[in-house]
């Protein structure tokens, strides 16, 4: 017959092997019924990514940035690498935000305002403030036939692990990346990584994959902060062509 000595060291040798299978035994996550990490919350990114995505200097209107793109630089074709510094010279009447667009994805991720997560087990809903955009990504099931050109591309979701990797493809071409020219076809390919770093943190990784622009696949990087004031929601942001104009105006003054 088993002693209590044995059958505690069973007992943490089976936790040991479950840790080494990869389950995650943080408590300080938030979780759902169903023991998914619970993203439910105003999140917002809190970097200079809606500027530009590569590292950048302080300009009229635009704050310095250490950038987001792993590697530093965003690997375009020759062709594709000047479309992107004419759009950049023009980026006052270029950018689809002067036009009061949707952003597009992964855009809307980073823009400077804040946004809602509404969490099912099988829709994940994306509230922005900027310009009452809405995303849905919807879970285990597949992209509709394509070709089709939308706005936010169409979100499909999975878990691995605590991680909710979101696969994102059905683009049109009329959105850039950010406000600097960096841009991308109606054949980019996204997959997003959202993987809890404790109760207010998320790791978002997106992977972006382009052939007609981009000599290879790229990564960015960042994190997304969980709004804690008790009294936070979501306002309004209104977009009308002269912002655009008003926010690029500095540039011109230069």
């Amino acid at each position: 017959m088993p002693t209590r000595t044995s059958i505690a060291m069973a007992v943490v040798a089976l936790v040991a092997t479950t840790s080494a299978a990869g389950q995650n035994t943080d408590t300080t996550i938030p979780r759902t019924r169903d023991g998914r990490p619970d993203f439910s919350g105003i999140w917002q990114a809190m970097n200079t990514a809606a500027w530009n995505l590569e590292p950048h200097a302080a300009q009229p209107g635009v704050p310095a940035g250490l950038g987001v793109v792993a590697g530093g630089r965003i690997p375009y074709t020759p062709a594709a690498l000047a479309r992107r510094n004419e759009n950049a010279a023009k980026r006052a009447t270029l950018d689809p935000n002067a036009k009061c667009y949707l952003p597009g994805v992964p855009r809307i991720m980073y823009m400077p305002f804040p946004f809602q997560i509404v969490q099912t087990p099988t829709l994940v809903v994306f509230l922005f403030e900027y310009v009452h955009a809405v995303r849905n990504v919807f879970m285990n099931s597949p992209h509709p036939k394509g070709p089709i050109e939308w706005w936010m591309g169409d979100s499909r979701g999975r878990w691995e692990g605590d991680t909710l990797v979101v696969d994102v493809v059905h683009f049109g071409a009329d959105t850039w990346l950010d406000a600097a020219g960096n841009f991308h076809s109606e054949q980019m390919h996204l997959v997003e990584r959202f993987t809890p770093m404790g109760p207010d943190h998320i790791r978002y990784e997106v992977t972006v994959e382009d052939p007609k622009v981009f000599a290879e696949p790229w990564t960015m990087r960042m994190v997304l902060y969980r709004h804690k004031e008790p009294t936070l929601r979501l306002l309004e942001y209104e977009c009308y062509a002269f912002d655009a104009a008003q926010i690029y105006a500095p540039l011109h003054e230069r």
